[in-house]
């Protein structure tokens, strides 16, 4: 029996392929953010200023980098990964509610959205209190998730 050789790009390895000189983005760009662009909701226009599912990924974004600077120990270790899991799961949950099936389903999401948001300002306070030296980028970041809840609780209310 006959072994075949690798024929198509998928198989082969990807240190014999060039770099796509064409590329939009550089190495930079491609390494540090993954988003749309503006302009890619469908009709040209560009998105609105205060787009939540933007402004909820950033908070996602800074939630982690945040997570980062905290010193590890068993008692961290666990608020981190609280943290970390609820205020990403923000704007997670808001993306899902936009691709709603029924009012219903919107609200249901939109209500594990609010919850997410007073999660995260509790996991929030507790690292302050934990690792006083953060506690002040921990309490920026409060200030937004308690924006966020009041947004998303308003909306749940509709």
């Amino acid at each position: 029996m006959k072994l075949q050789t690798p024929s198509s790009k998928l198989q082969r390895s990807s240190k014999s392929q060039a770099p796509n000189k064409h590329s939009k983005y550089s190495a930079d760009e491609r390494t540090s953010r993954v988003m749309e662009t503006p302009n890619s909701n469908g009709n040209g226009a560009s998105r609105h200023p205060f787009d939540l599912e933007e402004r909820t990924a950033l908070f996602g974004e800074a939630i982690v980098q945040f997570a980062k600077k905290i010193p590890r120990s068993p008692a961290n270790d666990r608020l981190v990964g609280q943290l970390v899991g609820c205020g990403t799961s923000v704007g997670a949950n808001y993306c899902e509610a936009n691709e709603r099936v029924s009012k219903k389903d919107f609200r249901n999401t939109i209500g594990r959205c609010v919850k997410e948001a007073k999660e995260t300002k509790y996991f929030l306070r507790l690292i302050a209190a934990a690792e006083p030296r953060l506690a002040e980028e921990a309490r920026a970041l409060y200030r937004e998730a308690k924006e966020l809840h009041l947004i998303f609780a308003s909306m749940y209310r509709q």
